[in-house]
């Protein structure tokens, strides 16, 4: 294992907690050493996530990792259920009790009689691959663990699949697309996972007319929708104009239901717009401009595609976690496993618009445009709500960092 300077790509247990976290009526406990949940609770209070009296740990004692007692488990588990009464607790592992292989579905299903709340586990302990498997493992179990059968339609509904935390302006993003589907279609938001969501919401999610899928980890969720319920769904995510108006259409397409005209003729309108790039950079004789993308994958998919509908050539996408489980994966999306190799390539960039995290913030040369696009994040929080990345909104917000980025190569 290399050595770490700055922040270690998050493991599967981070993703699996900060989802989770976001789920009303349930309550996280951890079966692991109290050091391991302070620092979570740190960290979620960055991604404005309110942890308040939903998530515990049971601490460990030497004795209980070496002869493997559980009663400490056992005895917080019944202890939450009589304090706070929550429809659920997920029991999470930590990398302690999964390296001496503690068995909590054991512990689960013999616990379960002397509970009202429901007890899942997870006995992903951070072992088994970064934030990207852990946000898989959580979206495929809420759907087939609380998705109930069938009930009746709920008309010009829709759930987000895909959300998360975890995510820079997560909830930003959400919110231009319940806009434009509220402007296109007239369609109201049910739920999204993972963002304030319930347990009720998830156990009706076969109520709606289609689902939106933004992740390719909350995929294999709707595939599973799709094939018990037969709900419909949509998997892509809109940077820019163009791609927003092919969202568009697919989602019409699918719901056989027209986009409203005024949002169809903004589109048009902004994308005959920015034809004029094409005529820009004859005027740069010094500096050829170019682009940089680090983030996850569907974030560097889109943005970059993005970029270059400006005339941007992208040099470098860089996943922010394994692509290995991705079918089909954009050839030219990749995932540096060595952190100085990545820290090699930001310093290099030299007159580049680059979308990123705060680490690769530090280590940039002044003559580099600078977006934070992704975590971690470092020097600021999470607050506005109308600054997305995605849709009109956020094409028209990074078409301004654009050109002013643009204007600074006039030299």
């Amino acid at each position: 294992m290399s050595l770490c300077r700055y922040f270690p790509t998050p493991s599967d247990r981070m993703g699996i907690l900060w989802s989770l976290l976001s789920i009303k009526d349930s309550v996280i406990l951890e079966y692991g050493p109290a050091g391991t949940t302070h620092y979570s609770v740190g960290f979620f209070g960055k991604l404005n996530i309110d942890n308040e009296n939903r998530l515990f740990t049971t601490h460990m004692s030497e004795d209980d990792v070496v002869m493997g007692d559980v009663k400490r488990l056992e005895e917080a588990i019944v202890e939450i259920d009589q304090a706070f009464s929550p429809k659920v607790v997920f029991v999470i592992a930590s990398s302690t009790s999964s390296v001496i292989g503690t068995d909590l579905k054991g512990v689960c299903a013999y616990t379960q009689e002397k509970v009202n709340a429901r007890l899942i586990a997870f006995e992903n302990g951070g072992l088994r691959g970064d934030y990207s498997i852990g946000l898989y493992e959580v979206y495929k179990l809420l759907v087939n663990e609380f998705t109930e059968k069938k009930i009746d339609i709920i008309p010009q509904t829709y759930n987000i699949i895909g959300g998360s935390t975890g995510d820079y302006r997560s909830k930003c993003d959400i919110e231009e697309l319940k806009r434009l589907m509220k402007e296109s279609f007239d369609y109201d938001i049910h739920t999204t996972l993972c963002l304030d969501t319930s347990i009720n919401k998830i156990s009706t999610m076969s109520s709606v007319q289609i689902n939106i899928v933004i992740s390719y980890e909350g995929l294999a969720s709707a595939e599973y929708l799709n094939s018990k319920f037969g709900t419909p769904f949509v998997y892509s995510v809109p940077y820019g104009y163009s791609q927003t108006l092919e969202w568009l259409q697919n989602i019409s397409n699918t719901i056989n239901k027209d986009i409203n005209n005024n949002i169809l003729l903004e589109l048009k309108d902004k994308i005959s717009g920015i034809q004029q790039y094409k005529t820009y950079f004859s005027m740069f004789k010094m500096v050829s401009p170019k682009g940089n993308v680090y983030g996850n994958y569907d974030k560097v998919l889109g943005l970059s595609k993005y970029l270059e509908e400006l005339c941007l050539q992208v040099e470098n996408k860089i996943c922010s976690h394994s692509l290995k489980n991705i079918t089909n994966a954009d050839n030219s999306i990749k995932y540096i496993l060595s952190e100085k190799e990545r820290i090699e390539i930001i310093k290099s960039l030299r007159h580049s618009f680059v979308f990123a995290d705060d680490v690769s913030k530090t280590l940039l040369d002044q003559t580099n445009k600078y977006i934070r696009f992704s975590s971690p994040f470092m020097n600021t929080s999470q607050i506005a709500m109308h600054l997305p990345s995605v849709g009109i909104r956020g094409a028209d917000y990074i078409r301004e960092q654009y050109e002013e980025y643009l204007n600074s190569l006039y030299y």
